[in-house]
């Protein structure tokens, strides 16, 4: 496998990156044609870094950073997707660490992504229930469920921060973060 930067995909990875990302996260980009114009966008800012791992000409999966903020201390992990098929086989590890080499290098502090908890009926001990009421007790009690955050916790990211209904009642958007100094 080889990481190797989005803009030097030929058309047909490109639109397979796309076909990935609408697969991934439907509630985003529900057709092929929406993520083929996300990617278009996200490869027009000269600032993200958009990197995809490629197996015999074939796009297992994608990832990118995204223009730093504060001052250039920040930058956000946006998105992360994988072949299903090609999940659970260090994809999305190596992605992640690239991603984070790359931020560090750009002399970023922190590295931050929103997941959202937004299918039902909900995959995280954070969906469909009062976050209002306690939210300290709801993230010192977080189970990650089948939810993608399983695998951020296990790359060492931890809970920054929670929107309640981002996505409609009891549909939350959970933020990670990692320091990288």
């Amino acid at each position: 496998m080889n990481i190797v930067l989005m803009h030097k995909l030929n058309k047909k990875q490109l639109n397979d990156a796309a076909i990935i990302l609408s697969d991934s996260l439907p509630n985003g980009w529900p057709t092929p044609k929406d993520a083929h114009d996300e990617i278009k966008q996200l490869l027009k800012l000269e600032n993200n870094y958009m990197i995809a791992a490629v197996e015999k000409d074939i796009v297992l999966g994608w990832a990118g950073i995204l223009e730093p903020i504060y001052n250039g201390n920040v930058v956000e992990l946006h998105p992360l997707v994988v072949k299903a098929n090609h999940r659970g086989q260090g994809i999305g590890k190596t992605l992640v660490l690239n991603l984070e080499n790359e931020a560090k290098n750009r002399g970023c502090l922190t590295i931050y992504l929103g997941s959202d908890d937004e299918t039902e009926p909900g995959e995280t001990s954070l969906a469909h229930v009062d976050l209002y009421a306690d939210l300290p007790y709801h993230i010192k009690n977080f189970k990650s469920g089948t939810h993608p955050s399983g695998f951020y916790l296990h790359m060492g990211y931890k809970i920054i921060g929670v929107m309640p209904d981002a996505n409609g009642i009891g549909k939350p958007d959970i933020m990670f973060g990692k320091r990288l100094k």
